[in-house]
């Protein structure tokens, strides 16, 4: 049997096929990476493995606005709390401003949110309240609501409180897991002073936390001078910095992923 050799310009001409082909698999790789491994779509992977699942628990938190306070009033710190908890938290939270006489409105809103969920999800649900003047008692009464309908409330928190046609706003009924109250005493319109659990056994009561003003805070200027003629303390506190971050911490704290304690207790002064 004879064994022909190849001749140098076979062997160049292999050597160029190989190349060639090595050459085709790192463009086909390329265009992988272009295509597949794109930026945009990596983050968009990213964000289906990390952002919230489609079944988890929602989370809502809803504000009430004082007196004839409108919802979209952006000089009101309840107006520009929910603002605020949008921009940081997005679709993750459901955050909505409600006049205090739309509490039909408020309860209708969460139990289109609930609606689909099983009973299982609906227990595990965080709903946070809170409000200011008959906002405050708002939040009271939608809780009465809402614990007719067997849908528990993560927290409520009252910044002074003015009950409404008569109705208490005193006592916290059992489905709320815990309660906190904000007040002034140093004006005609004050909020009330105390609030307490319908059943200890059942709602955490944080406190009751007074707070004086011997002139009011810089940030009322942008609020109507009536408000701050007639109202002075209940306006002081409602665009009190200190009143509403410790509101805005108490919130946050309830919006992390995994289940938390509760804020520390506020600082500022009290009896």
């Amino acid at each position: 049997m004879s064994v022909r050799l190849c001749s140098a310009s076979e062997l160049l001409g292999l050597r160029k096929s190989r190349l060639t082909t090595v050459f085709r698999l790192a463009i086909d790789s390329l265009v992988y990476v272009l295509i597949f491994l794109s930026p945009a779509r990596m983050c968009s992977q990213m964000l289906s493995a990390t952002g919230p699942s489609r079944h988890s628990a929602p989370v809502l938190v809803i504000g009430f606005v004082g007196g004839f306070v409108h919802s979209d009033d952006f000089r009101h710190s309840e107006v520009q709390l929910i603002q605020e908890l949008r921009a940081a938290y997005g679709n993750s939270v459901d955050a909505e401003i409600f006049e205090n006489r739309q509490i039909d409105e408020a309860r209708s809103f969460i139990l289109n949110r609930l609606g689909n969920l099983s009973e299982r999800e609906k227990a595990r649900t965080r709903i946070i309240l809170f409000g200011h003047s008959w906002g405050g008692s708002a939040v009271v009464y939608l809780s009465r609501d809402l614990q007719r309908d067997g849908i528990p409330v993560a927290l409520t928190i009252q910044v002074d409180s003015v009950r409404k046609h008569g109705q208490d706003d005193s006592i916290i009924p059992s489905n709320v897991k815990a309660a906190i109250n904000f007040y002034q005493t140093g004006a005609i319109l004050h909020g009330r002073s105390k609030i307490s659990a319908g059943d200890p056994s059942q709602t955490a009561m944080l406190g009751n936390f007074r707070f004086q003003y011997a002139k009011e805070p810089a940030a009322c200027r942008n609020y109507p001078w009536y408000n701050r003629l007639l109202f002075k303390g209940h306006t002081s506190i409602e665009c009190d910095p200190r009143v509403w971050s410790q509101v805005s911490t108490l919130i946050r704290t309830q919006l992390t992923p995994a289940e938390t304690e509760l804020a520390a207790l506020p600082q500022g002064p009290h009896p």
